[in-house]
């Protein structure tokens, strides 16, 4: 063989798949496509909130703004699940570069966008390739990198998010002050094409070609379900009253679907997302552990630059800055993750993580009435750094328990939980937010109302981190197989070409 041909060669072999990417050191073109893909996803999360004004300014619809943020994470959740069973049937690669030409095209639409109603639309095509990326990104690292690896590599691209969070809502201000907030959607143009070129050049997988029976009946279903409740729980208070009969009707349809869901998972052939996720516990708990940790972080990421702008005045960068130290601890502790897990097991490992998290999350309660930025900031990096040795270990748990065939449904359900637990969080700590507040008079610009409801916020992300640590607890004592660090073909990066 001749290595220094730009082959990177992973063969990953089962009963029905094979895929194959070139040599070890040629895995750093393929990293920096998922880190670009990534970064996509990470800047447009935050990069508009800045640039709303603008945006309401030139187009109107200040009313239903909230919509161009709700539509994209409606339709990122709705379609994780369904990308990832398809990658497990044709490759990851053609799913997410579909994603991301999805991506592309929702962000040249918005940024010709004439209304407030064509923008929500073309937000919404943003979100249905969001739904193909991210999952695919963290696929793709399973794919290529050693269970000792993983969690290293998760670091880098935590550091993604890391530095979007910093820089997207700095960009947003910056394009909407000097040039147009258009820009916003147009910068997007030059990285996805970016992370097409590296895609194609650098990645390359075999998969074995053989008919396959998609599950319609059964996406449709999950998508149908999965938007009205998500739907139901983020709109839910805000848009109409929880005891409505638009309420009522959006949950009740929703769990018929979810019903009918199920019945016809029972009996697919190739089902979109299989029942026996949820009946083996490994995949069960870290999934959980999932749902508790997109709750908490949408709590955080929602409320502490809220807290601090209303309770000592911050600046929203400064507040932001605050928020990134979360964001940062993530990293750090997910770099160093995988040495622990190899030595102590995943469960053990996330256990840590979690005592961390709660750690952070009471003192963040504690202080909650007496705001502080850098206790803020000191207690969102110890946060950050107890997801990083608890959240990156729970899913590298889930992905090394299967091979290439179920890995890309293994990580879709572990997202599509975390995406779940995003909504439920919103609905539920927003809430608590207005509970509190229309307690106390209903001033929301009154310094010490803002910190009593961001305080009762905190309690509640404190006691999500609790469950956290149950679901934890609740995981297998899986041991990490000593060859970890040169793993067997199923999980190898420098195997031969199998056939």
């Amino acid at each position: 063989m001749n290595r220094r041909r730009t082959l990177l060669q992973c063969s990953v072999t089962n009963e029905t798949s094979m895929t194959a990417v070139g040599l070890r050191s040629e895995r750093g073109p393929v990293l920096l496509a998922i880190m670009v893909s990534t970064g996509l996803v990470a800047i447009d999360a935050t990069i508009l909130a800045t640039a709303v004004p603008s945006v309401v300014k030139d187009i109107g619809g200040f009313s239903a703004f909230p919509w161009l943020f709700s539509i994209y994470l409606l339709a990122q959740a709705v379609t994780v699940p369904i990308y990832s069973k398809l990658s497990d049937m044709i490759g990851r690669k053609p799913i997410i570069i579909i994603g991301i030409a999805l991506f592309l095209l929702g962000s040249v639409l918005s940024g010709f966008a004439w209304s407030m109603p064509a923008l929500i639309a073309f937000r919404a095509v943003q979100g249905l390739g969001a739904g193909a990326v991210q999952p695919m990104s963290i696929t793709i690292i399973g794919d290529i990198y050693s269970v000792a690896e993983r969690a290293r590599v998760q670091g880098y691209v935590a550091g993604v998010w890391a530095v979007s969070s910093v820089v997207g809502p700095t960009l947003g201000g910056v394009f909407s002050q000097f040039i147009t907030w258009r820009w916003i959607f147009y910068v997007n143009v030059p990285i996805c094409i970016l992370a097409v070129v590296l895609l194609m050049r650098g990645f390359h997988e075999k998969v074995e070609k053989r008919p396959h029976r998609i599950d319609f009946a059964g996406a449709s279903l999950l998508a149908v379900s999965t938007a009205l409740i998500v739907l139901g729980v983020l709109e839910g208070g805000v848009a109409w009253a929880w005891d409505s009969p638009t309420s009522i009707a959006i949950f009740v349809v929703g769990a018929i679907a979810l019903a009918g869901f199920i019945l016809v998972e029972r009996r697919a052939a190739e089902p979109v997302l299989p029942l026996w996720v949820f009946r083996r516990r490994l995949l069960l708990t870290t999934s959980l552990v999932g749902f508790g940790v997109g709750g908490a972080l949408i709590g955080l990421s929602s409320f502490v630059p809220t807290y601090l702008e209303g309770s000592i005045a911050a600046t929203p960068l400064i507040a932001g800055l605050a928020l990134a130290a979360l964001t940062l601890g993530w990293p750090v502790a997910a770099t160093y993750a995988g040495r622990l897990y190899l030595r102590i097991g995943f469960r053990l490992t996330a256990l840590i993580g979690t005592a961390f998290v709660v750690v952070g999350t009471i003192v963040l309660a504690a202080f909650g009435l007496a705001p502080s930025l850098i206790v803020v900031a000191v207690a969102c990096f110890v946060i950050g750094f107890g997801f990083g040795w608890s959240a990156v270990p729970t899913l590298i748990a889930a992905q090394a328990s299967v091979e290439w065939g179920e890995r890309g449904v293994v990580t879709g359900a572990n997202m599509f939980a975390r995406s779940i637990g995003s909504a439920v969080g919103a609905a539920i700590f927003g809430a608590i937010a207005n509970g509190v507040i229309a307690a106390h008079g209903g001033n929301e610009n009154d310094p010490g109302t803002v910190a009593l409801a961001s305080t009762g916020v905190f309690i509640g992300i404190a006691i999500t981190a609790a469950l956290i640590v149950l679901a934890v607890l609740a995981m297998p004592k899986t041991p990490v197989a000593a060859s970890a660090s040169a793993p067997p073909a199923t999980d190898a990066s420098d195997a031969v070409i199998a056939g």
